[in-house]
């Protein structure tokens, strides 16, 4: 399948449509399918709903990137704010999914045949945009970053087989798990970590730009994740350093509750993160997360309101 992204963007007239991304360019989707006649759903969550019977407009919208590439479909370019590609009602999280993350975060890991993936849910709420502002809480002074591979969930089930997890697979965006160091500790309880707090404020979930559907990528074991901070280098290495792989966290994750579309998989971020360098974000610094393959998203951070 010819790459192509499926955004949200925010059109001249108000409100929001859904774009076809191709060559990192957004197009009104709905014109795109002018001459296939078919009808676009009002929004990606909706077309994730019914992913197992939407081929022919995934095909569709293959066919005109790709007309669209060689000139033989002519669209204006829409240049309006990108929004969230959609609002997943569940996020899993899988937390120490590397090697090097798990020791520069001092946490000391089973072995991996005597050990399972160790998964979280975060809030739907703290979803946000790309370009949009983090907001840094006026009780955390350890805020940190996350770059991600998001799996996104197009056909559900219970008890999946890691064997035949990619069927279930819709497609792919890129999360970055900000993250409260010092709110994911407790001392006031006989649990020393508590994901909810320290991972669930608003805006602590970037994510986007835009959804890429599954067929569109090459091996997504194979792919590079980065993430800047006001330009500097903190986070670069690829995806096939998860102890537990794609595959893998659906078999588990289905082993214990029902998958359904729209679910989205956090897949876990590779070393680099601030706590293990003792830096952290302050208002006015910049993240860029990415990768390859699918995109990038900016957020700065704004302090809390007062």
């Amino acid at each position: 399948m010819q790459w192509f992204g499926i955004a949200a963007y925010a059109a001249s007239n108000g409100g929001e449509r859904v774009g076809l991304v191709v060559d990192e360019k957004v197009y009104d989707a709905q014109d795109a399918l002018k001459a296939s006649g078919l009808q676009l759903p009002a929004d990606l969550g909706t077309l994730l709903a019914h992913w197992e019977s939407s081929g022919a407009i995934v095909k569709a919208l293959e066919d005109a990137g790709a007309a669209i590439r060689s000139g033989k479909l002519e669209l204006p370019v829409q240049r309006g704010a990108i929004g969230v590609p959609y609002s997943p009602t569940r996020i899993f999280a899988t937390a120490s999914n590397y090697y090097e993350h798990a020791a520069e975060m001092g946490t000391k890991l089973a072995a991996r045949s005597e050990s399972t993936p160790y998964i979280f849910i975060k809030a739907d709420s703290s979803i946000t945009a790309t370009k949009t502002a983090v907001v840094m809480p006026s009780n955390t002074m350890k805020l940190d970053w996350e770059v991600e591979l998001a799996v996104i969930i197009g056909k559900g089930g219970r008890n999946i087989s890691a064997a035949n997890a990619y069927e279930h697979i819709a497609g792919y965006t890129v999360i970055n798990d900000v993250s409260a160091r010092d709110l994911t500790r407790r001392s006031d309880y006989p649990f020393s970590h508590d994901w909810f707090r320290g991972k669930s404020f608003d805006t602590f979930a970037p994510i986007g730009p835009w959804f890429v559907p599954r067929d569109c990528l090459g091996d997504p074991m194979k792919l590079r994740m980065q993430l800047t901070v006001n330009g500097e280098s903190m986070q670069d290495a690829l995806t096939e350093g998860m102890i537990f792989n794609i595959a893998e966290q659906i078999e588990y994750l289905s082993s214990i509750l029902t998958l359904r579309p729209g679910d989205m998989i956090a897949t876990g971020t590779p070393t680099g993160v601030g706590m293990g360098k003792g830096i952290f974000l302050k208002p006015g610094d910049v993240m860029v997360a990415s990768v390859e393959d699918i995109g990038s998203i900016e957020n700065h951070i704004v302090a809390a309101a007062q």
